[in-house]
């Protein structure tokens, strides 16, 4: 079986958690603009949706990598996942106090489906690998 060099670097705990809580700092920077830029005119309210889907996928990832890396814990997806929507119910209590935001429902859903859908495809890269390397033994 052949490793790449970043599959063989070993991160320090206090690393993996560095990079969670830089990730909540950039959701928690973005969660604090007043309004953020239409990068998509045609498209109404499309990269809302991506990016709510794509922000909070990268968190649950980081928070699974942390939870793995250092706590030993059983279902680290579970805990990602929840952990992913706690803050997810945080930052929109934090947008209730930004002019012109508000707490949506329907951001938390997202939130809840882009986290849910990276580690689900997380879970299925993984479960292959492990499957490669049974058949190669």
């Amino acid at each position: 079986m052949t490793e790449t060099a970043l599959s063989r670097i070993r991160f320090h705990p206090a690393m993996r958690w560095a990079a969670v809580v830089a990730w909540m700092a950039i959701i928690f920077a973005l969660s604090a603009q007043p309004a953020l830029p239409d990068l998509m005119p045609g498209l109404p309210r499309a990269e809302e949706f991506a990016g709510h889907l794509a922000v909070y996928a990268v968190l649950a990832v980081l928070l699974w990598w942390a939870l793995v890396g250092t706590t030993g814990t059983r279902y680290p997806a579970t805990w990602a996942l929840l952990l992913t929507m706690l803050y997810g119910v945080s930052d929109e209590f934090h947008q209730s106090f930004v002019p012109g935001r508000v707490v949506s429902v329907e951001d938390l859903w997202l939130d809840l489906v882009g986290a849910g859908l990276a580690l689900l495809a997380l879970s299925w890269v993984r479960g292959r690998r492990l499957r490669r390397h049974i058949a190669e033994l």
